[in-house]
């Protein structure tokens, strides 16, 4: 389970980086205003914008999502492998072993 979500997190992680490079800055719209030619695009005059505006905010979800869940998971695997208020185990102190008498002669 664990690398089922970690590999979406990867996958959601590079499609999100992706979509965000795509997209036009704020700049951008005082370029297109002057009749850059943006309502020959595949989704039209504001579609695109709209588009990946929302891809990309429902990729940020997912992120977060992943994300939540893997520290949840990693938490649960550490939770009993780091305690300092808990002894170490009940060892019995290390005793020499008893000497063996000499035989008599």
């Amino acid at each position: 389970m664990f690398n089922i979500i970690l590999a979406i997190h990867i996958i959601v992680a590079i499609a999100m980086i992706g979509l965000i490079l795509i997209q036009h800055g704020k700049g951008a719209d005082a370029g297109a205003s002057f009749g850059a030619g943006a309502s020959g695009t595949v989704f039209g005059a504001a579609g695109s914008a709209n588009f990946l505006t929302r891809a990309t905010a429902i990729l940020a979800i997912i992120f977060f999502t992943t994300s939540l869940t893997l520290a949840v998971h990693a938490r649960k695997q550490a939770e009993g492998q780091y305690r300092l208020d808990v002894p170490a185990a009940s060892q019995a102190p290390a005793t020499a072993p008893e000497p063996t008498p000499a035989p008599a002669e």
